[in-house]
């Protein structure tokens, strides 16, 4: 088509193969579209095209549905996402209504057989890391190659602490959970690969707070626009990880670096209160503080 159709917060620029949404900057854009910036959708990733009245009296909403399974953004918020943040809704003034029913009927003779089928790969790109947010109870960091959660001391569990800080190859995961900040019990949960590379997920999972391979979000911890692009990038990586990459990581690519002393001092004298308290025997401190100086 190669035409471009404006929006509010949005536009749509139509080609031969795909639909290029640029998303605007302002103070009035959802900020996950500010993140986002732009997304390149095949065509080949989307199963229907739907034109409604807006919400908002005097609009009308083109609305493009994605495939099950096309793009890991939406695989993740797993319907969660509020309208306003929804990136595959364009909100037009009414006054366009009919020149927007004129590109859902072109869009959607673009549409094939395998529209009502799901992908079995995902068709868009996920958000490129690095990427990092800040959770209730972890600083949250994604490379591209590995996830890493580093304890707040102010935030972490005991049984975190206990555990120590985490890092999660690729090649270790077979998935992500994700759950709206904006809902009670919102949470990132990395899902681990067992022995036999399928997920090793028990049927109802412990609490968030108390598990190593999960963090917690909370008011202003954990935001949509920071934490669901990361995880979309993470569960991106895991599905398109390459057989040979699908192996325990080596224990050296576990830690990067060298640790900030005065981070290591802080984790040392959280560990002394934690043990103070009874929280850890004198083994469990020793061995941690070990750990920790190890990382020096």
């Amino acid at each position: 088509m190669g035409d471009v159709l404006a929006g509010i917060h949005s536009s749509w620029e139509f080609d031969t193969d795909s639909v290029l949404i640029r998303f605007e900057r302002g103070l009035r854009t959802p900020r996950l579209f500010q993140v986002l910036g732009e997304r390149r959708i095949p065509y080949e990733a989307l199963s229907s095209v739907e034109l409604a009245p807006g919400a908002k009296r005097g609009t009308v909403v083109l609305r493009a549905v994605p495939r099950k399974g096309a793009d890991p953004l939406v695989e993740c918020a797993a319907g969660q996402l509020r309208e306003a943040a929804d990136p595959y809704r364009l909100v037009l003034p009414a006054e366009r209504a009919t020149l927007a029913e004129y590109y859902a009927t072109e869009l959607g003779s673009t549409l094939g057989a395998d529209g009502d089928g799901p992908c079995p790969a995902f068709l868009v790109a996920a958000p490129a890391a690095p990427l990092q947010f800040k959770a209730y109870d972890a600083k949250v960091t994604f490379d591209g190659a590995a996830v890493a959660f580093r304890w707040f001391w102010t935030g972490a569990s005991s049984a975190k602490w206990k555990a120590g800080d985490q890092t999660f190859p690729i090649a270790e995961l077979a998935g992500v959970e994700w759950r709206s900040p904006e809902i009670a019990g919102g949470h990132l949960r990395l899902i681990r690969r067992g022995p036999d590379g399928k997920p090793d997920k028990p049927e109802e999972p412990g609490p968030a707070d108390q598990d190593p391979a999960a963090v917690v979000f909370g008011l202003g911890y954990g935001l949509v626009h920071e934490s669901l692009p990361l995880a979309a990038s993470v569960l991106y990586a895991v599905r398109n990880a390459a057989p040979d990459e699908l192996s325990p990581a080596p224990p050296q690519a576990r830690h990067n670096g060298r640790a900030d002393p005065a981070d290591i001092a802080e984790r040392i004298r959280h560990l002394g209160e934690l043990h103070s308290a009874g929280l850890l025997t004198d083994e469990e401190f020793t061995s941690k503080k070990k750990a920790l100086l190890a990382e020096l």
